[in-house]
């Protein structure tokens, strides 16, 4: 398997920027909605997809870089085993430096020891089971590898829950639900979903991307956002329409209420990992009108009985 840093194109030092930008990239060139039917533009919008997860994760890449995971993000097995050459317990060897055959097993010369563990044992020696009858099966057929996807979802959409059509490489499409506490860089695996192989198919890793929104913010489980409101809102209180996830609600502001004052919309937020959603907390913010009259007024009135509003600063 090519090595991840060429999949994507980049540097083996390369930032996490210049990362996520020829990813971009490549995700746009190779998206399955823009090559169907193309297996090999699949096949290579899995593995950097796949290549961009390992590298932007900031643990996986400095075991990937120490030798301690492989390209899929398995750990590597040590001294070469499991890279296709005989494996512990299959009774193979290999070849050393020196010409001699050295066994896996007892780290010294073959040498056919049938005849004495049948005679510990009473048991026949058969190769096929290893020394001295101990029953060693051989591995069971490998499952079809996993394959990477990367689904956007929309700000409104992760916080109520709300099902979303994920596009194989074969151009199925799949319903997938979003679970609670669903957050960017969760993953959801389609079992079944990935490449066919011997012992079955492999799964499909959909790792979940969540849109920024243009006004609303997350927090926690909570959603924050910004409200507007005039100045006679804002003195003599008023019911107002504020947007939610869900849909605009009424909202009442108090008599008095002064920038920065914070309202709670209970239920509004994120659906938590529990099952419970959290709030939306709405900020006030006083839009003060350029209006003459109203600077006429305010310079009449002499601010009577306003106090000094920043008396709690010590100034």
């Amino acid at each position: 398997m090519a090595d991840l840093y060429s999949t994507l194109g980049v540097a083996r030092g390369a930032s996490e920027a210049d990362i996520k930008k020829a990813y971009r990239k490549l995700a746009k060139e190779l998206h399955p909605d823009r090559n169907k039917g193309n297996a090999s533009a699949s096949d290579r919008f899995s593995k950097v997809t796949q290549a961009y997860d390992i590298l932007t994760d900031k643990d996986k890449r400095a075991r990937y870089d120490r030798g301690e995971i492989d390209e899929d993000g398995n750990p590597r097995a040590p001294f070469g085993f499991g890279t296709g050459g005989p494996q512990p317990g299959s009774g193979g060897y290999s070849r050393s430096a020196n010409g001699a055959d050295f066994d896996f097993e007892t780290g010294g010369e073959t040498a056919d020891l049938s005849d004495l563990f049948e005679g510990l044992f009473g048991g026949s020696s058969r190769r096929s089971r290893g020394f001295g009858g101990f029953g060693r099966r051989s591995a069971p057929p490998q499952r079809g590898a996993d394959m990477a996807y990367r689904l956007d979802v929309p700000f409104e959409d992760a916080a109520g829950l709300k099902g979303q059509r994920v596009t194989m490489s074969s151009g199925k499409t799949l319903d997938i639900k979003l679970p609670p506490g669903v957050d960017d860089g969760t993953k959801v695996r389609l079992a079944g979903q990935g490449q066919a192989g011997p012992g079955g198919h492999g799964d499909a890793i959909v790792t979940i991307a969540v849109k920024p929104h243009r006004f609303f913010r997350r927090e926690g489980d909570n959603i924050r956002l910004d409200l507007p409101i005039s100045l006679d809102e804002a003195v003599l209180g008023a019911k107002v329409r504020v947007p939610t996830v869900d849909g605009p609600v009424m909202l009442s502001v108090p008599k008095g209420s002064s920038s920065g004052k914070v309202l709670r919309l209970k239920g509004k937020g994120f659906t938590g990992k529990k099952g419970q959603r959290g709030d939306q907390l709405v900020t006030l913010m006083v839009d003060v009108p350029d209006d003459p009259e109203l600077a006429r007024f305010l310079e009449s009135w002499g601010g009577k009985g306003k106090g000094n509003p920043r008396a709690s600063l010590g100034v």
